[in-house]
């Protein structure tokens, strides 16, 4: 049982370590772009109460 183990690490072992490493990757750059967008959409309702509030009252 060992063996085979090993002999499927061995063959498949980068594969699977690029595989990881890839969907690690593409995590961290969606927390990126996440981050980014609720930064973005903060600003953005910042900026409209800020224009709300400047705007003459009916």
């Amino acid at each position: 049982m060992s063996d085979l183990v090993y002999k499927v690490l061995s063959e498949h072992g980068p594969w699977v370590m690029l595989v990881f490493y890839l969907l690690y990757r593409d995590v961290e750059k969606d927390k990126a772009t996440r981050h980014l967008l609720d930064k973005n959409t903060s600003i953005l309702i910042e900026l409209s109460t800020i224009i709300r509030e400047r705007l003459p009252a009916k």
